[in-house]
């Protein structure tokens, strides 16, 4: 599962999430990716099992890249706790992503493996995505 190794603080407040994203909203490395449409908190866990989907579809050929990071601290007060005294633990790690912001890309697959490969990994997200290709694609 993602997460920092380190922080520099252990816990965060929540912050807003507005706009859309003017970093990481081109693609970098790959030819294929997903962009995300709309904006959430995604979860080391839920880009692990995206990751996973596209791996096992792609058999392990090619290569991906992981646009996103969770770096930020969410917090958890346990079940049945009455309110007060204090903020809860860190429970987890999560991404922010705005819309614009790519998530996943590949390289080194056909074009029909990748986007089938990444709408699997699509589906793994809380968030509607859309299948970018490079402008300079050409198979």
């Amino acid at each position: 599962m993602l997460q920092p190794r380190k922080t520099k603080f252990r816990k965060q407040q929540k912050g807003k999430m507005k706009g859309n994203a003017h970093r990481g909203d081109q693609l970098a490395f790959g030819s294929f990716g997903i962009k995300s449409l709309e904006q959430a908190w995604l979860t080391g866990r839920q880009i692990e099992a995206a990751r996973q989907a596209v791996t096992r579809h792609m058999k392990r050929e090619g290569q991906i890249w992981i646009k996103i990071f969770p770096d930020k601290p969410v917090t958890k007060k346990p079940a049945e706790v009455r309110m007060g005294k204090g903020k809860g633990a860190p429970e987890y790690f999560v991404a922010r992503v705005t819309p614009g912001r790519i998530l996943f890309e590949a390289d080194g697959v056909p074009l029909e493996v990748a986007k089938e490969a990444l709408r699997l990994a699509a589906q793994k997200l809380p968030v509607i995505t859309k299948f970018v290709v490079r402008r300079d694609y050409a198979e």
